[in-house]
């Protein structure tokens, strides 16, 4: 069975973001064209499908994690604050941009509630990654003969 830590994310991730792009529950929001990603950040992202890369990059992470929360994901995606002269410190990402992902992803039906301690991957999520993770692969795998045992 083909696992999503098997595939490199700079592959698995746009094909995932495509997957989501064609479902209607996963949509940016009007505020996102105007919103930081962190207050780390100096701009808002210049990509204009960043929304879905997001939404791929973080239904990953939750599948990876197991189950998480909003402010474990807010300090994965958060990095070095620039203070000027000042040492650099280390910030959290969004949580807004996080908490409508992760809501927009429990709508579709990819992330389910777990307990008291966040969100997992729904079963019905687990299978998207799986497949796109085992197309990837095949995809990989053509010229690498290597790679056929994780088919």
């Amino acid at each position: 069975m083909t696992h999503p830590n098997d595939v490199p994310p700079s592959v698995l991730l746009p094909k995932l973001a495509a997957e989501l792009r064609t479902r209607q529950s996963v949509a940016p929001p009007p505020w996102a064209v105007f919103v930081k990603t962190g207050v780390h950040k100096q701009r808002a992202p210049d990509q204009p499908d960043w929304w879905y890369l997001r939404s791929a990059s973080v239904l990953r992470k939750i599948y990876l994690r197991g189950f998480v929360g909003i402010e474990r994901l807010s300090a994965e995606y958060g990095g070095k604050r620039d203070r000027g002269s000042a040492p650099y410190h280390a910030r959290t990402g969004s949580r807004a941009v996080l908490r409508e992902i992760v809501q927009q992803l429990e709508k579709s039906g990819l992330v389910q509630p777990y307990k008291t301690r966040g969100r997992r991957v729904s079963p019905e999520g687990q299978k998207l990654l799986d497949a796109l993770s085992r197309d990837v692969l095949k995809g990989l795998a053509e010229g690498r003969p290597e790679l056929a045992k994780y088919l």
